[in-house]
């Protein structure tokens, strides 16, 4: 069950809520299953990953372009609106054609469409509830994002087995229909636009569309966007090769499969932030964040030498654990360095293109490893990369921890 915390439930947050739970699969539900669909239809893995690395590219690319939108808009539910609209046209296209470019054209305009979505979700929350509720919000947010995943993720595992694997998605179109459903039961009344994007009564709100700028202007901010960036080089392709491996093994039915490792991996990232939201305050988001990074070395070991349908399940809980606590911890992290200057949202796009050119690349990058190396060790290559991550952020831990202090402020 879901805390309650101590802002009275509002049909508006409940509308919040609801967006964070649809928008999940509309967001990640065809990205696994789109490897194991492609493989069905004749694909190999350097191909699927160069595609899943295409839509990545142009996603990063479009995600602080899009922040600084969101910062200087007063329509932030548009923002998602047009995701949930491209997410349905994309799901048509998939099942009309599987010619090279234009699935990858329907992966480019989804990533375009979608790089807004996280900004705009961040924005519309914290106009809605302010900086005093963000922490809290935020967290129940992410925990019905992640519970969104999960019940998605079953009932595409249980579509594709039943149904077949086109099923998934019409599941995920359902789900982009549902979400703009939800952000539109929002009151546009009830986001304050300067709230939204971090300028309190003591800012003036210039630079408010800074772009990368805002990166090279605080170092707090560089050092979170590398280290995210070096463990989402090797995070990125872990679920999509793991559901490709055991589906080459013929262990068990490919949706299934899938299905499994992400309904595994969202349950545990409810529960782990959910945690954040009840001791997130007292411990810190530095701390938060290098538990998360000292994940991924241990999951690519075992995903080397678990590989089965059984090994899913260590592999997942401890994709969970990552996953979940960054979640939270990251835009709160972020919300802390750019409080008062007007720029929290594109600040916020910033990172995520930083930490997207991690994950864009690690597709074709661990596809390519697995196809002419293998499965294992594409899975230890990738799992090597949070090394770097763990290292910059102990090595500038007083530059990060200088901000977080601020949160008992």
């Amino acid at each position: 069950m879901l805390p309650c915390g101590p802002r009275r439930r509002t049909p508006a947050l409940a509308a919040l809520e609801a967006l964070s739970f649809f928008m999940a699969d509309m967001q990640a539900g065809i990205g696994p299953f789109l490897g194991v669909f492609l493989v069905a239809h004749g694909w190999r893995t350097g191909r699927i990953g160069t595609v899943m690395t295409l839509g990545g590219i142009a996603g990063m690319l479009m995600t602080t372009p899009a922040g600084a939108l969101v910062d200087a808009t007063s329509r932030k539910r548009l923002y998602v609106v047009v995701p949930g609209v491209c997410t349905i046209a994309a799901s048509a296209v998939l099942l009309v054609s599987q010619r090279f470019w234009l699935v990858a054209a329907s992966q480019v305009a989804t990533a375009v469409a979608g790089a807004a979505i996280g900004p705009a979700v961040v924005g519309i929350t914290l106009g809605m509830v302010r900086k005093e509720g963000f922490d809290r919000q935020n967290g129940r947010n992410q925990a019905f994002n992640h519970a969104g995943n999960a019940v998605g993720a079953g009932v595409s595992g249980l579509l594709g087995w039943k149904l077949g694997l086109p099923a998934v998605f019409w599941l995920a179109a359902l789900f982009g229909v549902l979400s703009i459903g939800s952000v539109l039961l929002i009151p546009r009344a009830s986001i304050d636009d300067d709230a939204a994007r971090g300028l309190d009564e003591h800012g003036d709100g210039r630079g408010a569309v800074g772009g990368l700028r805002v990166l090279l202007e605080s170092k707090p901010l560089l050092v979170i966007a590398a280290s995210l960036a070096c463990f989402h080089l090797g995070n990125g392709a872990m679920l999509p090769l793991f559901g490709m491996a055991v589906a080459a093994r013929g262990e068990g039915d490919a949706a299934g499969t899938v299905a499994l490792t992400i309904v595994v991996a969202q349950g545990v990232m409810v529960l782990a932030s959910l945690a954040v939201v009840r001791w997130g305050s007292k411990r810190g988001s530095w701390v938060i964040l290098l538990v998360s990074f000292l994940t991924l070395p241990l999951r690519g070991f075992v995903a080397a030498h678990l590989l089965t349908r059984w090994g899913v399940y260590p592999v997942q809980i401890l994709d969970g654990i990552g996953a979940g606590l960054q979640s939270v911890a990251v835009p709160n992290l972020v919300a802390r360095v750019l409080q008062g200057t007007g720029r929290v949202n594109v600040g916020q796009g910033a990172v995520m293109t930083v930490q997207g050119l991690g994950a864009s690349l690690s597709p074709a990058l661990g596809g390519w490893i697995a196809q002419e190396a293998g499965y294992a060790v594409a899975f230890e290559v990738l799992g090597a990369f949070a090394l770097v991550s763990i290292a910059t952020w102990l090595g500038f831990a007083s530059v990060v921890r200088a901000v977080d202090d601020r949160r008992t402020r």
